[in-house]
């Protein structure tokens, strides 16, 4: 062999030997990350799509975890990226309805989502409806209970790396005061506002965000189209109707979602400043 050609042939060896090392290198700096967002809570956050036969079993109805997927889009990311460092981010919803904060502690719900944790997640935490049933002792925990399974939460999440961010139990469709709709939650919210004060932790006083849209909306509005409030005869799942003043059609779930992501980017924001 010539040592023109000789030259050649090693060069050419030379390129196939760097061409497999150049694409893994290419790859992996094109590789997208991917984060998740944890949801946790009660029956208003939980999403139903996942029990079988959701069509004709229980729909329309609806948690607004279910519906927040579509907000974290690429774009809207950007409007979190102090929150959320990825290029998309999938939501885990493991809220489930009748779950107050010990008994999502006690079921073992919550060691499955601590186990799975990683650092850099975001963690949604929604209780207060079924903390405050005094009715119904087996899920009932008073505001010290709620205040402490808080704080194991927040700070389980922070061990991992997470970010735990806290949420006010949205309200339910009453009371309405001359016009206006009023906390039902009793003293739920202001004692997690209490434990995020107490933890520094991000909140997002969905209570308030929601009594202030429902009210803006109207009374009649809400009740027909955002709650569970049914004609008979409509839905295979509900043949005589429904009236429930608690949990909600997709409507009213989506506007939920939407005000728990305007919360975010207002907690995003004020990192900015």
């Amino acid at each position: 062999m010539s040592g023109k050609r000789k030259l050649k042939f090693e060069i050419l060896l030379l390129l196939l030997v760097l061409l497999p090392a150049t694409n893994a290198c290419s790859g992996k700096k094109n590789e997208e990350k991917v984060g998740k967002v944890w949801i946790i809570g009660d029956s208003t956050v939980a999403n139903y799509a996942l029990e079988k036969d959701y069509q004709v079993n229980r729909f329309p109805i609806t948690g607004w975890g279910q519906v927040f997927q579509p907000f974290l889009t690429k774009d809207n990311l950007k409007m979190i990226d102090h929150l959320v460092n990825a290029d998309s981010v999938v939501v885990d919803d493991r809220a489930k309805g009748g779950r107050s904060t010990r008994t999502f502690f006690q079921e073992g719900r919550w060691r499955e989502v601590y186990n799975q944790i990683q650092p850099g997640d975001l963690v949604l935490m929604q209780f207060g409806h079924n903390d405050a049933a005094e009715s119904k002792p087996a899920r009932y925990v008073n505001l010290q209970g709620y205040a402490e399974f808080l704080r194991l939460f927040v700070n389980q999440t922070r061990e991992k790396g997470g970010t735990p961010i806290l949420t006010t139990p949205v309200a339910r469709n009453y009371p309405w005061v001359d016009g206006h709709l009023e906390n039902v939650h009793g003293g739920y919210p202001d004692a997690m506002k209490q434990v995020a004060k107490e933890l520094h932790v991000d909140l997002i006083d969905l209570n308030q965000r929601s009594m202030d849209f429902f009210s803006r909306k109207g009374k009649d509005y809400v009740t027909v189209n955002y709650f569970m409030n049914l004609p008979a005869g409509v839905y295979e799942a509900y043949p005589d109707g429904q009236h429930d003043n608690t949990h909600f059609q997709p409507a009213g779930a989506k506007e939920v979602a939407r005000m728990v992501f305007e919360g975010l980017k207002q907690i995003n924001s004020n990192k900015l400043n």
